[in-house]
């Protein structure tokens, strides 16, 4: 790059970039996918980047960021596919709720949720888990509402805060952390909040008090009375009528990648040598974990399914990817230019000398990002990739700034993010006050708690 370039010339050249991608992605018919494209050009012209290394740029950060993710975000997807198909979500509902105990159906449901979104994409989750909401509020005389928004909270949370989805996986990469410690804080932050959210729920469900009709096919919507709430008595029958797999075999798919991975950290973490150091290495690595997972989902789960049954949901779950995994490389892309033009170092300077706290830009450009477009997944992904330069520069913790990214994302779900409408068409809700009380009061309490918590941290650390 010429030394002429001046900061103000790239900051300049940013700042267009960005506008310029939400023009596009939100006032034409041209898809994120390139409008992320199209705004590295920008950024990289304008910021001083000879046409030739723009281009560059752009197809190494696509490669280099799909090199890293795409093999593990298509594994989770096959797997998520077959927990749909065989009936393995369902099962990991039915023993949560058993193991939370009666009378607590909204924990159970949050956890639900919170469990099923990490190999399964949280709009998907919804849609499969809305029959057990309203079952459980038919049987118990709770608000479907109280109930469907505990388990969409838990959804959403591990969806935009633990990999192997999408979003957290890229953040993970692009800030260079190691996939163990990444799902550990995300744990560690999401579970608090997740509390939060499930109290706000179960008080939303007596202020909307909506129990859907026997056919399913409507609500009924009346004024809450605490008589209305009664125990759950055949719940067990109903769930061994559907001939569900295992509960131990259902969980497994997740849990064994999971603690496989954990192992590789705990490895690392420990500085353990040594023939069996490097075989939990091995093992727990982010792709020889999930392949297990497949493996044992495919072997285990899919045992009760035709080879052709397993092929169309693997395939069916692979094509809904492929945008997402465009989108990825495209956030890499544009990583890529803003640090070969320089950008990131002149965005550092400058947030320097306005003085923002450095590990609030990551939230308030997600959350912005999520403001605009509706994704969470592209919040992730274009707030991980432009404050990645400014780690090193500011002195800051790249995990919290992975979960200051993450809490951003969460924030503002309303017009125009999917799940916001899918949570409204699935619940009956038509009333826009109903609506923001829903679903997008609920992400702001995810957002702002969670930040509260990574601020916290970050005194100490």
């Amino acid at each position: 790059m010429e030394a002429t370039v001046s900061s103000g010339q790239m900051l300049i050249g940013l700042a267009v970039g960005i506008i310029l991608l939400l023009i596009l992605a939100m006032k034409t018919r041209i898809h994120v996918f390139v409008a992320l494209i199209i705004s590295s050009l920008v950024t990289g012209l304008i910021g001083g980047l000879p046409f030739a290394d723009v281009i560059s740029s752009i197809t190494k950060g696509f490669g280099s960021t799909l090199g890293s993710t795409g093999i593990i975000i298509g594994l989770g997807v096959m797997m998520g596919a077959i927990l749909e198909r065989s009936g393995a979500a369902e099962q990991m509902a039915f023993s949560i709720i058993k193991l939370i105990g009666k009378a607590k159906e909204e924990w159970a449901l949050a956890l639900t949720g919170y469990v099923v979104a990490i190999p399964v994409f949280a709009d998907s989750g919804l849609v499969i888990l809305t029959p057990l909401a309203k079952s459980l509020s038919r049987m118990t005389g709770k608000s479907v509402i109280g109930l469907g928004l505990a388990m969409a909270t838990g959804l959403q949370l591990a969806h935009v805060f633990i990999p192997p989805t999408p979003g957290p996986l890229a953040v993970a990469g692009i800030l260079e952390i190691d996939m163990g410690m990444m799902i550990v804080w995300g744990l560690v932050m999401t579970l608090p909040v997740l509390i939060m959210s499930t109290l706000y729920s179960k008080w939303l469900g007596k202020r909307i008090y909506q129990i859907p009709t026997e056919d399913g096919t409507d609500f009924i919507r009346t004024d809450f009375k605490q008589e209305y709430i009664k125990s759950i008595e055949n719940m067990e029958q109903i769930y061994k009528d559907k001939n569900l797999p295992g509960a131990g075999l259902s969980f497994a798919p997740i849990l064994i990648p999971l603690l496989l991975i954990l192992g590789n950290t705990t490895v690392d973490f420990m500085k353990m040598e040594g023939t069996f150091a490097s075989f939990l290495k091995m093992i727990g690595h982010p792709v020889i974990a999930l392949i297990v997972g497949l493996l044992i989902a495919l072997y285990g789960l899919g045992r009760g399914l035709t080879a052709k049954e397993s092929a169309d949901a693997i395939e069916d779950g692979v094509k809904s990817t492929g945008m997402i995994l465009f989108i990825t490389g495209s956030g890499g892309a544009l990583g890529y230019v803003v640090r070969d033009a320089g950008i990131g170092n002149a965005l550092g300077e400058a947030v320097l000398n306005i003085g923002i706290p450095g590990i609030l830009i990551p939230f308030v450009i997600a959350a912005l990002m999520r403001i605009s477009l509706g994704s969470a997944t592209v919040a992730l992904i274009t707030a991980a990739t432009l404050t990645a330069p400014l780690v090193p520069q500011l002195g800051l913790n790249p995990v919290l700034v992975a979960m200051s990214t993450c809490a951003g994302a969460v924030s503002f779900s309303y017009f125009n993010d999917s799940g916001f409408w899918v949570f409204n068409g699935l619940y009956g809700l038509k009333d826009v006050k109903d609506q923001f009380m829903a679903k997008t009061m609920v992400s702001f309490i995810g957002a702002f708690s969670a930040l509260a918590l990574v601020l916290i941290v970050d005194i100490f650390i």
